[in-house]
């Protein structure tokens, strides 16, 4: 695959508008230097020197979307706090329209906060609540949905799950339905509460203990490539899927074709991993612009895995370079074993 070819499929990636669904989130980043330990717990004491607040959770979908040439619309639900106007403010400053964001009263804006000294990560912090949404409050967040797929042309939906409480059962199939009905392919990121209630779908893609969790297999035990084949094949057909992508981290991805009945496995490639947040963020977005584009499995494969891999080597959550992810795809599509 040379560069003319590569060049051309993402040009592709231009006309897509994608509609992100999911739970958003703010990271934020406190750095500093350690000198001591604390004289009231055997902890260190960060003196804290820098604060970087990002975009996080499906958020970051829509900015990786973005920068591979999409056009992303995010949809979610976001608080009434103070957090709310540094997150709209992170939305303005990344050039991301906030048209499909609802407020709602209440509600808290999560945070992630990741307290780094010398380097070093020492502790996470979330301060977040993640009760399902009230009957009236879920029914405001899917006129806004349904209002946005009827008035603008959408060519594909991300389900970004995270587990905060925006998805319910209801909520999930009632969306899929109306994306259904308007022909607009669906990818599904899931997490382990809503896991089971996602069907008729384009691409499910959790990784292997998201798997694992949704299936109820013990944690413990050690999935070989043969015994996730089956369970794939199983999960698809009892739920009407098209396509599964499972990310298995240093094991590179799984992903089986119901269609075709084709399964496929893509080796990772080596990496100087620095941090895996975001990595999925990255993968889910790839993945679905080359399906959308009827790009073949092994492509999209690499594409994807490649993406996850450039990510995972940069500190705190990070969109994939464009540019950088063109040039690693020439290179490994013609030296597949470096």
């Amino acid at each position: 695959m040379d560069i003319e070819n590569v060049n051309k499929t993402f040009e592709q990636f231009n006309n897509a508008n994608v509609l992100v669904i999911g739970d958003v989130m703010i990271d934020c980043y406190i750095t500093g230097k350690v000198t001591r330990i604390s004289p009231e717990a055997p902890v260190p004491i960060v003196n804290a020197q820098n604060r970087n607040y990002r975009l996080g959770g499906a958020a970051n979908v829509a900015l990786n979307l973005k920068s591979l040439g999409a056009t992303p619309i995010l949809c979610s639900v976001i608080g009434s706090d103070n957090k709310a106007k540094v997150f709209y403010d992170l939305m303005e400053d990344c050039d991301l329209d906030a048209v499909g964001l609802v407020p709602m009263y209440g509600r808290k804006t999560t945070i992630k906060y990741r307290i780094i000294g010398n380097n070093a990560h020492i502790v996470r912090v979330d301060d977040e609540r993640d009760e399902q949404l009230k009957e009236r409050e879920k029914r405001q967040f899917i006129t806004t949905v349904e209002q946005i797929i009827e008035h603008q042309h959408i060519d594909a939906m991300i389900f970004e799950d995270y587990d905060k409480g925006l998805f319910s059962k209801e909520l999930i199939e009632e969306i899929i339905g109306f994306a259904k009905a308007k022909n607009i392919f669906v990818a599904v990121d899931p997490k382990k509460r809503n896991f089971n209630n996602y069907s008729n779908v384009n691409l499910f893609k959790p990784n292997l203990k998201e798997l694992a969790a949704g299936l109820n297999i013990e944690e413990n035990i050690e999935l070989k490539l043969d015994e996730i084949h089956a369970l794939v094949k199983k999960f698809s057909v009892e739920k009407n899927i098209d396509k599964m992508m499972i990310t298995m981290s240093a094991k590179g991805i799984a992903f089986y074709d119901s269609k075709t009945d084709k399964f496929y496995h893509q080796e990772a490639f080596k990496r100087r991993v620095s941090d895996v947040s975001g990595a999925g963020d990255t993968v889910i977005s790839v993945a679905t612009l080359y399906l959308l584009n009827n790009e073949t499995i092994e492509n999209t494969c690499l594409a994807s895995n490649l993406a996850g891999g450039l990510v995972c080597e940069y500190v705190g959550v990070v969109p994939v370079n464009c540019g950088t992810l063109k040039s690693e795809i020439v290179k490994k599509s013609t030296a597949p074993n470096e």
